[in-house]
């Protein structure tokens, strides 16, 4: 595996800041060695710098991270002095900042503060609220079934992109009522997006302005009387939204909402087939599914640092000023391994007290729905594939990046079965994820 990443001084200028601005020595976390090992890099961010660690999120591109679990939920909690909203900070920063269209303003519930956030939170809130549990389960159950038969008699499949990322995407598009067609033009356009196509952003915006301005057309012909999907109630909804903040508010939940679950599902996979307390533990009845979750979300987290705040004056934090329209980071990763809050004994089987579903007015408001998709997908999958291995056993390769925790691939082989037929045990109920 390659090392952790040297933290050395970065000589490079702020992007935005003063010729005469020092530039301290600060960790950059957009590099692949900081992807291969990011714990042996908090742990010597720890001892050189405590909770507050200078940053870079990209070339140029200054933030602080915090580490400490403490300070990171004082931080999640106080939005008057930590706002998301980051238009102060973009002003200064150039279109072609790698950095930008990722932290940049938008008109919806991560990008936005105050009155205007509580706006867009109680529309997906309350749009979100009407959805059937078992539902849930039954749309993972289609998107499973169809997936996997795509690959289960070859007994071998990369699992990123022939199952957890189309699952995840497919799934969250049956939920909030997007026709068939639709949904496989915004799967392109995503998978695009993500292989830096920079047409298919413009491309996936408008496939979803058309899906909305289809929607309330439809609404209007029928007298307002509201679909039982999430477009239909966001459409609706008391706040008023106009069709471009509906496409927001479905843009976040088609893309920073669904690559987290997808990642989660193979970080977890993952886990199982190469750690074997998870392995063996599940097979002699020790530990579940859920206990392996909640590992992976305790130490290969989706969003390892995420949660971005501009204070809007420099804040004094232990000891530490944090400069007025810099990005502050939580690194949900670290601040679920701060030595000051583990165990004695390390065990934390049955502890959710971990982060990475955020924390105070910012907290995912769409846990429950990812949760039942994240424990149903691979369920299901294990329920075809129980002894399922990596196919390059030692060989893990993950993507870099400054915010996620995420495979570029995860390639596995099993034996080979003929096509499945997917049904839910009647007997089991959604509330066992928890």
């Amino acid at each position: 595996m390659t090392a952790a990443p040297t933290l050395h001084e970065i000589t490079q200028p702020v992007l935005g800041a003063n010729a005469h601005t020092r530039v301290e020595s600060r960790v950059p976390l957009y590099t692949s060695e900081f992807a291969a090992d990011p714990h042996s890099a908090y742990r010597a961010m720890r001892q050189l710098y405590g909770s507050l660690v200078p940053v870079w999120l990209a070339p140029g591109v200054p933030a602080t991270l915090v580490i400490g679990y403490r300070t990171g939920l004082q931080i999640l909690n106080d939005p008057d002095h930590f706002p998301a909203d980051p238009q102060a900070w973009e002003r200064d920063i150039p279109d072609e900042c790698p950095a930008k269209a990722m932290l940049m303003r938008r008109n919806n519930a991560v990008r936005t503060a105050g009155e205007e956030h509580a706006r867009y939170r109680k529309a997906i809130v309350d749009a979100l609220a009407p959805l059937d549990l078992f539902a849930v389960e039954r749309a993972v159950d289609r998107a499973a079934e169809r997936l996997i038969n795509a690959f289960c008699e070859a007994g071998t499949a990369d699992l990123r992109a022939q199952y957890a990322a189309p699952l995840t995407f497919y799934v969250m598009c049956d939920l909030l009522g997007l026709p068939p067609a639709e949904a496989e033009q915004a799967w392109a356009d995503m998978a695009a997006i993500l292989d830096g196509v920079a047409e298919a952003g413009p491309r996936f915006a408008a496939s979803l302005y058309g899906v909305v301005t289809a929607k309330r057309a439809a609404l209007e012909t029928s007298g307002g009387a509201v679909g039982d999907d999430v477009v239909s109630r966001l459409i609706t909804h008391p706040a008023g939204l106009a069709d471009f903040e509906v496409v927001e508010q479905l843009a976040l939940l088609l893309g920073p909402g669904t690559e987290p679950t997808c990642n989660t599902i193979t970080n977890t996979v993952l886990l199982m087939m190469t750690d074997p307390r998870f392995a063996g533990g599940m097979l002699d009845g020790s530990l579940s599914v859920r206990d392996t979750i909640d590992e992976v979300l305790y130490t290969d987290t989706p969003l390892m640092n995420f949660c971005m705040s501009y204070p809007r004056q420099p804040q004094l934090v232990e000891g530490v000023w944090l400069p007025a329209h810099q990005p502050v980071v939580i690194s949900m990763a670290a601040c679920n391994n701060d030595p000051h809050i583990l165990p004695a004994d390390g065990e934390r089987t049955g502890n959710r007290a971990h982060l990475s579903w955020g924390a105070g007015p910012h907290q995912c408001p769409a846990q429950a729905l990812a949760e039942i998709i994240i424990h149903r997908a691979i369920g299901q999958l294990l329920d075809v594939a129980p002894d399922i291995e990596p196919a390059e056993p030692g060989t893990v390769r993950w993507r870099p990046g400054a915010f996620h925790r995420a495979l570029a691939d995860l390639q596995v082989v099993f034996p080979a079965v003929s096509s499945v037929q997917l049904a839910m045990p009647p007997q089991l109920t959604p509330n066992r994820y928890r």
